[in-house]
């Protein structure tokens, strides 16, 4: 059978420059491949064979050209292991020109508390590996193609029935989208809002910034709700007369980790219902409530009238990017067209994995789990505090993974220095403060799920240390 140039090894490019013959040509080109570190050293050539194919040339040109490099020291060639970079010193990059230095530079800290993150050290690898396989071995062909900008179906309809069993949501797999974490979702909504001539939208006193600005870059006005031991004040959104939607975090206020008062649920559901407004549930970290059972979603009360937005983010890892969206009905065209129409967010692979590690049980175990060891350091941390730091007050801690560590006015700011001098991370509550936030609160933003367990006392007893 002829041989198709197209059937062979590695491929390797190279530019045949010059006007010399073809046989220096491509020495030439191997040794600058060489030198500048494109190719580097160990790095496995094609044979000659291929590599004449492949340019077109004889293959005693190129089997000439490798003898002659092997010679010179730029390549090597030993039996059953074939023609190879030889090992070289790299080439030295320019030294950067130096900036002038204001302080010292900061180092990596030695401990994090930072909040928003799981302990990454968790994640269940040997269940998911399980599950890719499955998914896998079991996945039509049209999953390895352009799909559904919804999201896979597979994964669409596992979701709906586990968030009707846990959380409470109405979930049609027909209105849940798939999308690549939160802010992706908050992304498409803020365009939605747009298109619907939405001029405001109101989010809590309390949040994060990056939720905030995404939907500033939407062109959309941000009024905040004023925010108290019941949560945010839903009542004050009929006097928000430009406001169309509303970013809530109703069953764990982030970062205050109070949850939405049930009157004050009720009065963000009347107040969409009589205005034709929307709810932006963001139920981040819903599945951790240690006291007693989860507060349910507020989309259950009005699935025409909430938008429900949940992710793996917490639960499993943020790096997952895997997120949800269930919509009302009326809205599932516009979000879909703001998605494209092709899902090139979330690999089909990794919705199919998700999926089948729902349905087979394996991520209400992980979560069961996680729920106890988070627990368990939510409630070190207290006994911690009430031994070492009797005068702090610790909110917030019914659910989540963090919690609130209220501080006396006006030490926000040393404690935070304080912290980076012990080479410890963490956020102060001010970080989060909306700008026209009444609330001037000051508190520390403690992520007691992101050290690993190695690291956990070690995080533990710097936070004492600097805890007034």
């Amino acid at each position: 059978m002829k041989d198709d140039w197209a059937t062979f090894g590695a491929d390797l490019h190279l530019d045949l420059t010059g006007a010399s013959g073809l046989r220096t040509g491509l020495m030439d080109a191997l040794r600058e491949a060489a030198r500048s570190g494109r190719l580097a050293p160990g790095t496995r050539l094609p044979s000659s064979r291929t590599l004449a194919a492949d340019l077109g040339i004889a293959r005693n040109t190129v089997a000439d050209a490798y003898a002659e490099l092997v010679a010179e020291g730029w390549l090597t060639a030993r039996q059953g292991s074939g023609t190879r970079v030889a090992q070289r010193a790299a080439p030295r990059p320019p030294a950067p020109a130096a900036a002038p230095r204001t302080r010292p530079p900061r180092g990596r800290p030695a401990h994090s508390l930072m909040p928003g993150s799981p302990d990454l050290a968790t994640f269940p690898r040997a269940a998911w590996l399980r599950a890719a396989r499955r998914a896998v071995t079991r996945a039509p062909h049209d999953a390895f193609g352009y799909g559904d900008p919804r999201g896979r179906v597979e994964l669409r309809t596992v979701l709906a029935g586990y968030l009707a069993r846990a959380r409470g949501v109405y979930a049609d797999p027909e209105r849940i989208v798939v999308c690549a974490g939160f802010v992706h979702g908050l992304m498409m909504l803020g365009k939605v809002l747009r298109a619907r001539r939405v001029r405001e939208v109101a989010v809590e006193s309390y949040g994060l910034d990056l939720h905030s600005g995404l939907l500033t870059d939407a062109g959309l006005r941000i009024p905040c709700l004023p925010l108290d031991g019941l949560g945010s004040e839903t009542r004050a959104l009929p006097g928000m007369r430009g406001a169309g939607a509303v970013l809530l975090t109703p069953a764990h206020q982030f970062p205050t980790g109070v949850p939405l008062h049930p009157d004050r649920r009720a009065a963000a559901v009347d107040w969409a219902r009589s205005t034709g407004g929307l709810i932006l549930e963001d139920d981040y970290d819903g599945e951790f409530r240690y006291d007693r059972q989860p507060v349910g979603a507020l989309q259950g009360l009005d699935p025409e009238r909430v938008v429900y937005l949940g992710t793996a983010s917490k639960s499993l890892a943020p790096g997952l990017r895997l997120g949800w969206m269930v919509v009302p009905e009326s809205l599932v065209g516009e979000v879909t067209e703001a998605k494209g129409w092709s899902d090139w967010s979330s690999s089909a692979l990794e919705q199919l994995t998700l999926a089948e590690f729902i349905e087979s049980g394996a991520y209400d175990r992980h979560v069961r789990a996680m729920r106890l060891r988070y627990r368990s350091r939510r409630d070190q941390l207290v006994a911690a505090l009430a031994e070492r730091a009797p005068g702090i007050r610790v909110t917030g801690i019914a659910a989540g993974l963090h919690a609130v560590l209220e501080l006396p006015r006006g030490t926000e700011a040393e404690v935070i220095r304080s912290a980076a001098w012990q080479g410890l991370a963490v956020q102060g509550l001010s970080f989060f403060r909306h700008p026209d936030a009444e609330d001037r609160r000051e508190a520390l933003v403690i992520g007691y799920a992101t050290p690993t367990d190695s690291a956990w006392t070690g995080a533990l007893d710097a936070l004492c240390r600097i805890l007034p």
